[in-house]
């Protein structure tokens, strides 16, 4: 049910930005364990970046998902690397969870960025008007 709810989501904001005429932002978070839910959202990213090259796509990665971005416990990391080259695409991970996880920033796949508190960036986006996106599987 929840992989339906997520698939539907995603293609509604692919249908509403095939619509528009400017660029849109999209924050999507994940938290899940799960590596399904990393390959999917990195699906997503990958997508939509590529659909919609004027538009702006950030991933924050917090509790669980921690090793999405941490070399070598990563299941996307080869897949990653080359979408981190992407202006408009920026990967984000929370410090307090990396720091309750025993990881330091030099763990991090090489352009994945640190942001103090994961949900206070992803507040900020949507204050700022960018879409939001929970991934999971």
């Amino acid at each position: 049910m929840k992989k339906t709810i997520i698939a539907l989501a995603v293609q509604m904001i692919i249908f509403a930005a095939a619509a528009q005429t400017n660029p849109v932002k999209i924050v999507f978070d994940i938290t899940s364990k799960d590596t399904l839910a990393h390959q999917g959202a990195l699906r997503h990213m990958t997508m939509m970046a590529k659909a919609y090259p004027q538009s702006t796509f950030e991933l924050v990665v917090y509790g669980a998902a921690l090793p999405m971005f941490v070399k070598g416990q990563s299941t996307i990391e080869k897949a990653l690397t080359p979408l981190v080259q992407n202006k408009n695409v920026t990967f984000k991970v929370c410090s307090a969870t990396m720091k309750r996880y025993n990881i330091d920033k030099t763990q991090l796949i090489t352009g994945v960025e640190v942001v103090p508190d994961a949900i206070m960036e992803i507040v900020t986006k949507q204050g700022e008007g960018w879409g939001y996106i929970k991934e999971g599987n």
